[in-house]
């Protein structure tokens, strides 16, 4: 059994955790506004640019001028899988889940044949990763530096990305992040960034996609496209960079909620255990003190 110093030091070393574990819990707290009030106001952007996309792809998709972001390169041999994690822990469940998530995709496309490379985005998802696929990772992107998310944290990325497919390095690129739905709730999500991927309707339900109306385009549609496409994929990965970032704040405050939770009732059974040890040993000293006593008789 434990001393009565060794309980009081264990009671001392969780009440120190527990303090630290509800200042993150307030911080993370006072980070998820911001972080969901940004992702939330680039979503309506990120989904109207797909839907523009959506509504010029369609009709130019077939041609022989279309660009290869969006018809892509005619092969489905070599995939680019962009995982975005965070650079720091204490955040519950949700870099697992994501790279839970990219890991099954990773070991179909293996199980097909297909050739796998790796982009990670966080240290936390290249910890995990590394230990079954190392040799597909070819890069991390590190933002530890960066105190809020801007656009131009994404471009260079998108930069990057497309300079792979420019080079011929790779054939479809996907990106896995963890879409804020609330505090309790992120959903892993695979959305491919390159082809752009384009739903199987008609040029009437494209239309409907921007509001039932008709637009001639000046330049042509395929003109659009080549500025729209690259932009598109910056677009989309700061999207996913913003739902992580609200993702991330969000899990961490409910990961450190429970956290300060089981220290306090840890808490509670070390003081109730304390209290019994030290009954137990004034019990135990009295007895002795009483049966010196009568033994003196």
């Amino acid at each position: 059994m434990a001393s009565l110093k060794d309980l009081k030091n264990r009671i001392t070393s969780v009440k120190s955790t527990q303090k630290i574990t509800k200042a993150m819990q307030m911080v993370a707290a006072s980070k998820l506004r911001r972080a969901q009030e940004a992702a939330e106001a680039a979503r309506p952007y990120a989904e109207r640019m797909e839907n523009v996309l959506t509504g010029l792809g369609i009709a130019v998709k077939d041609s022989p001028g279309a660009s290869p972001l969006l018809a892509g390169t005619g092969k489905d041999d070599v995939h680019l899988v962009i995982v975005a994690t965070s650079e720091r822990g204490l955040c519950g469940g949700f870099n697992a889940n994501i790279v839970k998530a990219a890991r099954a995709h990773i070991a179909t496309l293996i199980a097909d044949g297909k050739t796998v490379k790796i982009l990670c985005i966080g240290k936390k998802g290249v910890a995990i990763l590394r230990r079954q696929y190392a040799d597909n990772i070819i890069e991390q992107v590190d933002l530890s530096a960066v105190k809020r998310l801007a656009f131009s944290d994404a471009q260079p990325i998108a930069n990057n990305v497309l300079a792979m497919f420019e080079r011929g390095e790779f054939d479809v690129a996907s990106l896995f992040y963890a879409k804020f739905q609330s505090v309790l709730v992120q959903i892993p999500t695979n959305q491919q960034l390159v082809p752009a991927p384009m739903p199987d309707v008609s040029e009437e339900d494209a239309g409907d996609k921007l509001g039932g109306a008709i637009y001639e385009y000046e330049p042509d549609e395929e003109a659009i496209l080549e500025d729209l496409l690259p932009r598109n994929v910056a677009v989309q990965i700061y999207r996913g960079l913003l739902e992580n970032a609200a993702s991330e704040q969000g899990s961490r405050m409910t990961a450190m909620d429970s956290a300060t939770r089981n220290a306090g009732e840890m808490i509670d059974g070390l003081t109730i255990t304390y209290n019994r040890t030290r009954q137990a040993n004034i019990t135990k000293e009295l007895i002795e003190i009483i049966s010196g006593a009568e033994a003196l008789k």
